[in-house]
């Protein structure tokens, strides 16, 4: 199913049902085992995010700062502005929805009627790179990375500063040189959250405090997935890592995807998956990084990681393919 190209509109998928936004305005439901098409809706606005869910909510932010929200029937509950630009997934926990604009602000927004509880805001440098990196929650703690490689852990309920800790430090003597941005989603579990920089560090932090545990030279703009004891990247080179979550060392490498752009990884059962900048989705073995299997989809980037459908995956390509795999 196509539903237009635009790299930042992920879906979002509940046990029931797949939601889909095009960059028209379109919000769609499709049925999650069969993809027929349930109720579509004009949004009114251009989307310029991925879909959020949680708490039968399905909320889309768009290019003017529009953020809507809709129940599971696609029958609208609020509609309210925020700062600026939505470039990534609303994400909704314990009767928020916290958003990203792409001013480098968060806002928390009540689930009830989309009035503000409260922002955080920070200076940002002149030179960023443009991404669509949101927020990830664990735990009543809001995890974001920011330009000059900096991770910050926010308060869901009051929005106060947990703790801040830098990933990476800006090095170089031109402007580019200094980018060192955390340009993706950091990983979170009820120990350790890590996150990668571009040009930059990967490193991890201890979640109550934010001390760092380790970290170590890798640049990516993908990011990461943390499973049990393991870390798994996509660097800016194309090698995919397996690396041990307690020190960081690495537990295997695979250069075959050099120069391939791929996705971060996404780990399911006993394998790595990973989409690149032709539409391969490519399987390795978890335990050894080995190749398994090769899958074509239709030519065009897999910018980012699939999402978890069942027992299988779902991903979308940058020309608006959809598509359901199953993995056997």
């Amino acid at each position: 199913m196509g539903v237009g190209g635009n790299a930042g509109l992920l879906p979002a998928v509940t046990p029931r049902a797949v939601y889909v936004g095009n960059e028209y305005g379109e919000l769609f439901r499709l049925d999650a085992i069969s993809g027929k098409k349930i109720w579509r809706i004009d949004t009114g606005f251009k989307i310029s995010g991925a879909v959020g869910t949680g708490e039968n909510l399905i909320v889309v932010g768009g290019l003017k700062g529009e953020l809507a929200a809709f129940d599971e029937d696609g029958k609208l509950r609020w509609l309210t502005k925020v700062s600026s630009e939505v470039l990534s997934a609303p994400q909704i926990a314990d009767g928020m929805v916290v958003v990203r604009t792409s001013d480098g602000r968060i806002a928390a927004l009540s689930v009830e009627d989309g009035k503000r509880q409260w922002l955080y805001e920070r200076s940002t440098p002149t030179l960023i790179v443009r991404n669509h990196a949101g927020v990830a929650i664990q735990r009543g703690v809001v995890y974001a990375g920011f330009a000059a490689g900096k991770l910050v852990a926010i308060n869901l309920v009051n929005g106060n500063v947990v703790w801040e800790s830098a990933v990476s430090q800006p090095r170089g003597n031109t402007e580019l040189e200094r980018i060192s941005d955390i340009t993706s989603l950091p990983a979170v579990d009820a120990e350790s959250a890590c996150a990668v920089a571009f040009q930059g560090r990967i490193a991890c932090f201890d979640v109550k405090q934010g001390a760092m545990l380790w970290s170590r030279e890798i640049s990516s703009d993908k990011g990461l997935t943390l499973q049990r004891n393991v870390i798994y990247v996509s660097d800016a080179e194309g090698t995919v890592m397996a690396m041990d979550k307690a020190s960081g060392s690495t537990l295997w490498k695979n250069d075959q995807l050099y120069l391939r752009k791929p996705s971060a990884p996404y780990v399911v059962d006993k394998y790595v998956i990973i989409g690149d900048f032709e539409g391969y989705l490519h399987v390795l073995n978890r335990e050894d990084g080995s190749m398994v299997a090769r899958i074509k989809t239709d030519s065009s980037p897999i910018p980012f990681m699939p999402l978890a459908l069942g027992d299988g995956l779902l991903l979308q390509t940058k020309d608006g393919g959809i598509f359901s795999i199953a993995i056997k």
